[in-house]
């Protein structure tokens, strides 16, 4: 499937890590989400109905990152990925969780856990 709508940069603070300090403390990540859906029937009807309402799913993954901590980012991207796969119209959604702050002893730009699932 050629079609995609995107999701870049949501930003949401969450307690993830396996570190006493980041579940205190919390801190910034950085989600980003590409789904795979077919959204001739949208285009031709021009109807929001028809497609995945993105403003929604934002809001439902900025939830589920500040919500219930997990240890590894790799949970919570799997946690983010069933929540984009609800939607029946979603025929796969590739999630990468970023987490920049987070606590390695080298400099480092970002840590990225990228998942991938489809039905």
């Amino acid at each position: 499937m050629a079609d995609r709508i995107e999701i870049r940069g949501l930003q949401a603070r969450g307690r993830h890590g396996v570190l006493p300090a980041e579940r205190a403390a919390g801190q910034d990540f950085v989600v980003d989400v590409v789904l795979e859906v077919d959204v001739t029937t949208a285009a031709a009807t021009d109807d929001l109905a028809d497609t995945v309402d993105y403003a929604d799913l934002a809001e439902r993954l900025a939830a589920v990152v500040s919500g219930e901590p997990v240890d590894l980012i790799e949970t919570l991207a799997e946690r983010l990925a069933d929540v984009c796969l609800t939607d029946p119209r979603v025929a796969a959604a590739e999630v990468s969780v970023h987490k920049p702050q987070a606590p390695v002893r080298v400099p480092v730009a970002d840590i990225v856990v990228t998942v991938r699932r489809g039905r």
